[in-house]
């Protein structure tokens, strides 16, 4: 953004808030500061820029007093001695003024500077300065025509010399030359040849050049410091950031820790009585001791048990999240058979869905090899998804569990439901944990919004992916996806026949198979990982 320039906050995006504020913030200190500031920068700016200049002028105190001494000394051959070294002792001297009262801001604390007290008196030794030069070089023209061009050589080395050394302070600068540049122009104007209107035309256009350089000077200076004060207010920025993100991580580390507590806990002390709860309600449920005398309390029982079943199976999934989300969950891998496990959660669900009135439909590839990967969580994924399925999905409507290769090599599992579907803008909802959508909410079956981000936790522990399809009043579509790393193939049969075991004598204890015990070895089936 440009210093001073107004940003504009409707041009960007929505959820760029901290962006808006942050460029509103720096506007506003912007303004601030320039109508704070005697330049019309910053006021930190305004310091920078003096202690600049006076740097600037310490820096060549040695080389102005050599170019005075030689001007002095080469002007005596014109003005002689006596008024050679009264112009030399009193440009010493002014110089002498200028350097010690740049000591002087260098070594002043930076709250105490005023800026405009500084400047002026900058500005007005620097006029001093110029008329002091002005004296020496208009006394001699018109001497001869070597004096003249002496004297504009000088000139332009003044000019040059100011220019750069007081470029941070383009008043200063201007205040120092002008004087030496107008009266050389107009002693050679006075002279009325053809040269010296052209030695003065000379004079004005080094002038003009030489105010555009430091100009340009003074600007890339401003444009530094600018980058400079930039850069470490996003220095304080990432800093305070950094401060916040650490406070915001230590706090969520020690919720982290309080809710794995709290969890354990709550688990032991809620699992204990639920033992209770759901073995005594069976025996109740199943009449183990006999008949009720009344028959309502068969009916109390039996929605005791299913209470205590769906709170110890919350409790479980809450469990599950949490290790999860910790990091904790482990996965028991070992070769599995994706449809041998979609088949048992098929039977499982099947009477659930025949009572409300559902269709399952299985289409299953056959031949598919098995998977390295967690038996219990695919199951978990699977009946998780089946779940669903069932509660969302109306009377008379169909669900079908696909299993099969996918393009990679890999195996997929899908569950399609000819459900009422779930609006675009909700996905992101339903996929968070206990996120809930619109249609679950008004369900009769409300859950707690666990069963989707745990089955894609699963998903993801395994290094596949999780995909989630829906229309609203069409249907649902989730597909699971393992990659081809976790498919386990089968090793070739062997072309060769295994060498001969060379017979030895059998150690104490050690039992020599036979003919048909090595044949049977040879011919058990090895399985390898595919790549």
């Amino acid at each position: 953004m440009i210093p001073g320039e107004q940003p504009d906050l409707t041009a960007l995006p929505p959820e760029s808030s901290p962006v808006k504020r942050r460029l509103a913030a720096q506007y506003v200190r912007d303004a601030r500061d320039r109508l704070t500031s005697t330049s019309g920068t910053r006021p930190v700016f305004d310091v920078e820029l003096l202690r600049q200049y006076a740097q600037n002028r310490l820096s060549a105190s040695l080389v102005i007093l050599l170019l005075v001494a030689t001007v002095g000394f080469l002007s005596s051959l014109w003005t002689g001695a006596v008024a050679a070294g009264a112009w030399t002792a009193s440009v010493l001297v002014i110089h002498a003024v200028i350097v010690t009262k740049c000591r002087q801001l260098l070594d002043a604390p930076v709250s105490t500077v005023d800026t405009r007290a500084w400047r002026f008196r900058f500005i007005m030794l620097d006029l001093f300065y110029g008329l002091a030069w002005m004296f020496v070089l208009i006394k001699p023209l018109g001497s001869d025509e070597s004096s003249g061009t002496f004297m504009l050589f000088v000139m332009l080395l003044v000019v040059a010399v100011s220019s750069m050394l007081a470029s941070s302070l383009p008043i200063a600068a201007f205040a120092a030359t002008f004087p030496v540049t107008a009266a050389i122009a107009l002693n050679f104007a006075l002279l009325g040849t053809l040269r010296d209107y052209i030695l003065a035309i000379m004079a004005v256009s080094a002038q003009g050049y030489f105010a555009i350089l430091a100009y340009r000077l003074y600007s890339t200076t401003l444009a530094t410091l600018e980058a400079r004060a930039e850069k470490d207010a996003l220095i304080g920025e990432l800093e305070q950031a950094k401060m916040i993100s650490d406070e915001a991580r230590q706090r969520a580390e020690a919720a982290n820790v309080s809710k794995s507590r709290f969890l354990a806990q709550m688990s032991h002390e809620l699992r204990t009585p639920l033992n209770a709860i759901l073995g005594f309600s069976e025996v109740m449920k199943t009449e183990v001791f006999g008949e009720h005398s009344v028959a309502a309390y068969k009916e109390y029982s039996a929605d005791i048990h299913s209470s205590g079943v769906h709170l110890l199976g919350l409790i479980n999934e809450i469990l599950d999240l949490s290790r999860i989300e910790a990091g904790r969950y482990e996965l028991n891998e070992e070769s599995v058979s994706l449809v041998g496990i979609v088949e048992d959660c098929h039977h499982l669900l099947k009477l659930r869905a025949t009572n409300r009135g559902i269709n399952l439909h299985e289409v299953y590839e056959q031949g598919l090899p098995r998977l390295w990967a967690d038996e219990r969580a695919i199951r978990q994924i699977c009946l998780n998804l089946l779940s669903n399925a069932i509660k969302f999905t109306p009377q008379g409507g169909d669900i079908w569990l696909k299993v099969g290769w996918t393009a990679s090599g890999g195996q997929y599992m899908s569950c399609t439901d000819t459900g009422a579907g779930i609006p675009e803008e909700e996905i992101p909802v339903v996929l968070a944990s206990f996120g809930q959508g619109s249609n679950s909410i008004k369900s009769a079956e409300q859950g707690a919004g666990l069963g989707l981000p745990i089955a894609k936790s699963l998903v993801d522990l395994h290094g596949g992916t999780f995909t989630l399809r829906s229309k609203l009043r069409i249907g649902t579509e989730v597909i699971v996806t393992f990659p081809p790393e976790r498919v386990v193939a089968a090793m070739a049969p062997m072309t060769e026949p295994a060498p001969s075991i060379v017979p030895h004598e059998p150690v104490p204890g050690e039992r020599i198979l036979n003919d048909d015990e090595r044949r049977r070895l040879r011919q058990r089936p090895l399985f390898r990982a595919g790549t």
